[in-house]
Parts: structure tokens; sequence; C-alpha cells
């Protein structure tokens, strides 16, 4: 019993509430690059930091995101899991965040493509 309350505990702290196809959600961003280039992502793909490509906690492996920062949008298809710090939704491949010329950590507007 106390095994099935404390995951229960780590899905809600981690998970992010799923957004119909369409509607917009505005969430905490971030991203990661070169220190993961050639390493496998969750779906067993060879990371690429300079794609177009996402880390979600939720959503289903190539579920295409619309992720906009500064009046700049970019789609990015889920291949990874994470991002696994509290309040973060969305980690973003370096050629994602460049794309949209985000810096770090910052507040974008999400959607599904």
């Amino acid at each position: 019993m106390e095994q099935v309350i404390v995951v229960l505990t780590i899905l809600a702290l981690y998970s992010t509430p799923a957004i119909a196809a369409g509607s917009q959600m505005s969430v905490i961003a971030s991203y990661y690059g070169n220190e993961l280039k050639g390493h496998r992502t969750a779906n067993g793909e060879i990371f690429n930091p300079d794609g177009h490509t996402a880390a979600h906690r939720s959503y289903p492996f190539g579920t295409c995101l619309t992720v906009s920062y500064g009046g700049r949008s970019v789609n990015v298809r889920v291949n990874d899991r994470g991002p696994f710090v509290a309040g973060r939704s969305i980690d973003l491949s370096a050629g994602a965040a460049r794309a949209i010329g985000m810096p770090g950590v910052a507040r974008v507007n999400m959607h599904v493509c």
C-alpha cells in the first residue's frame, strides 16, 4: 500500500495536464543539447541536439507540439521523457530552442499540432 501511495505522489508531482489538439497552454520549458549528443532517447533514437525534438513526461512518442516564444514558433516531436525538474513541463532540443530564440529556462506557449 505504501508503494502505491509513493508512486501516485510521484506521478502527481511530475504530471502535466493534457491539452487537446488546438488548445494552448503556457508552460515552463528548458532545453538540453551537446551534453547528451549521441545518447539514446527514451524511444531508442540517437539524440541530435540540432534536431527539433522534445522530452515530455506524458505525451506519447511521436506527438507533434508547437512551442512558441517571443513571437516565434517551432514544431517539435516528442521522442524522450522529462524534464524531471519540478515546475518544468517540456525540455526542447537545443536546435528547437535556438529556432525560437529561447534562452535557458523560459515560459512558452505550447499546443498539440
